[in-house]
């Protein structure tokens, strides 16, 4: 890989730029694949959508991540305490950032735990993109790991009009595991790897036939490669020295709830994106910041059959599937992909359902397994209407209640 210097992006790109704006400007990395770089990645296999898998709430995330560190502490280096400080500056602001970022940086924790991966690597989207989904345009890095087109070849990411594995969290964390994995087999130095992703693995080569393997001191090998590969392990330890010790910086790291965490769901079929968010019980924006691989209004289960949401909305987009898949007509059933278009979430009364009709107010008994969010969606309405209409104070319901349904919204 070669990577070239790249202008700062423009501030519109996320909101999370924005609030990067007291911390140091970052130069993300553009990744290409030098001709000779032996190193061939298969397709990366991302892990299994047939279920949820939710990390344990008594999982600390932090002491979890520290204790996979591999490489230097904070005084290992006085550039490494440079940095820290650097991106710590206000500690308020990294605070809100770091927990904005924090659902894909368990994330991706977990798929660097598959790999056996060092648990600095799990930062390594922080260094390149703040965990930013960055768009590709034309030949330019894309996703948080800012990768280039011609490199997701060789990963087995695939790039075109309508999807963009560069920005499939999923799939691109596992290439990207796949092939530091390889990268410290081949260099049995985590250092090395880190500039072999940087720089380049010919690059690199080139260094250790020149110089030799780096020693264990300096830190930050003593090589004479470019500055921006150079500072790239330095930003790296320095987030790593960050989370090793917080309390040295002013900041508090923050948590993760179990309903936050990211988990693959199965597609059945492909939907439209305002479909899915709407079953998932998302905005658009949100799930397509979840999903950004899909280039179009379009869930291409051609191009992923999964879709990544927090656990919370993961359990209610299921339950609108297997719900949907489960209504029969009057002489057929019905299946998820037998519905010409239409939605039957909508166009079907709910099994066991009773429903009153009079002139302006129907009402419906809740049955077992119902939730407030199936039952609003298919009358059309939304669930805060349904609670004000009920009186109701949350989204908890009994089977056997009686609500009314406001037939003049």
């Amino acid at each position: 890989m070669r990577i070239r210097h790249l202008r700062s992006l423009p501030l519109a790109l996320s909101i999370l730029l924005a609030a990067c704006a007291g911390a140091p400007t970052q130069t993300p990395s553009r990744h290409t694949v030098e001709p000779s770089a032996a190193v061939t990645i298969d397709t990366p296999t991302a892990p299994s959508a047939d279920k949820i898998e939710i990390a344990p709430a008594t999982t600390d995330v932090w002491d979890q991540l520290r204790s996979s560190f591999a490489m230097a502490d904070c005084d290992a280096d006085p550039e490494i305490l440079v940095w820290a400080r650097r991106y710590t500056r206000n500690p308020q602001q990294f605070e809100n950032q770091l927990h904005a970022v924090l659902p894909q940086l368990v994330y991706v924790q977990q798929v660097a735990a598959q790999y056996d991966v060092a648990g600095e690597f799990v930062l390594l989207p922080w260094i390149e993109s703040h965990f930013r989904p960055v768009p590709g345009r034309k030949n330019l890095p894309a996703g948080i790991w800012q990768i280039m087109p011609v490199t997701a070849g060789s990963m087995g990411l695939r790039v075109d009009g309508h999807y963009d594995g560069r920005l499939d969290v999923p799939a691109a964390a596992n290439a990207v595991m796949k092939l530091l994995k390889q990268y410290h087999d081949e260099f049995s130095d985590w250092r090395v790897a880190d500039y072999a992703y940087n720089a380049g693995e010919f690059s690199v080569k080139k260094y250790i036939q020149q110089h030799g393997m780096p020693a264990n001191e300096p830190v930050i090998p003593s090589w004479p490669v470019r500055k921006v590969t150079r500072e790239h392990l330095t930003k790296l330890l320095a987030m790593a020295c960050v989370v090793r010790e917080p309390d040295r910086f002013n900041v508090s790291l923050p948590t993760l709830s179990d309903e936050q965490h990211l988990v693959q769901v199965a597609m059945p079929h492909s939907m439209p994106i305002a479909q899915a968010a709407d079953r998932a019980g998302m905005s658009v924006d949100s799930l397509k910041d979840l999903n950004a691989a899909f280039r179009t209004d379009t869930i291409d289960t051609a191009a992923a059959s999964y879709l990544l949401l927090p656990a919370s909305h993961a359990q209610q987009f299921r339950e609108a599937l297997l719900s949907q898949g489960s209504r029969p007509t009057a002489s057929t059933s019905l299946s998820l992909d037998d519905t010409g278009g239409s939605d039957p979430v909508s166009a079907l009364p709910a099994a066991g359902t009773s429903v009153n009709i009079s002139q302006n107010q129907k009402t419906h008994t809740v049955q077992n397994g119902e939730s407030l969010w199936q039952i609003a969606h298919h009358y059309s309405v939304s669930t805060a209407q349904l609670q004000r209409w009920n009186h109701l104070h949350g989204p908890i319901l009994k089977p056997g209640q009686v609500l009314q349904i406001n037939d003049n919204h």
